[in-house]
């Protein structure tokens, strides 16, 4: 069951973990480079985020329900970091998400057209940015998760 549980613990790290790292370094910046318009380059990464926090989702629960399977010598310090990145996956896809979709459907054009002072636009701006923050504290958690991971001893 040890090894059952360890494999499934570095699967689902290494999953979430390399799809935020491609999703934050590789997608979001290609698709606002190369599309010709940034409302549609918006669209596919709000898209492309929906489906790496629906990744996130499965893998943290995975992750967290392989650590009461194996004996984990900082099993409390893993099961709080998957908690707090299953939190802050949860609270961006469920209550940011929703919310700077509205405010786009409102607006009924491209969000970078408002002026800054708009306060559509620096509400959708505030939520962007929390929503990259969370992403953030994922990606640390995570990175966090494997170093204690890494300090595990061998069967």
């Amino acid at each position: 069951m040890q090894s059952l549980a360890r494999f499934l613990v570095i699967l689902s790290l290494l999953v979430w973990i390399g799809s935020i790292v491609f999703f934050s370094f590789v997608v979001a910046p290609t698709v606002f480079s190369v599309l010709p318009a940034q409302e549609i380059a918006g669209t596919v990464v709000s898209r492309s985020l929906g489906a790496l926090h629906q990744i996130g989702l499965i893998c943290g629960v995975i992750l967290l329900a392989a650590t009461f399977l194996g004996r984990f010598r900082q099993a409390t310090a893993l099961r709080v970091l998957v908690g707090l990145m299953l939190l802050c996956t949860g609270f961006s896809q469920f209550r940011i998400t929703p919310q700077m979709e509205r405010i786009r459907a409102a607006v009924g054009g491209p969000i970078h057209a408002l002026p800054p002072q708009d306060a559509g636009r620096a509400t959708f701006d505030r939520l962007h940015q929390t929503s990259v923050v969370l992403e953030g504290i994922v990606l640390l958690a995570g990175i966090g998760v494997v170093a204690l991971l890494s300090r595990e001893p061998r069967e």
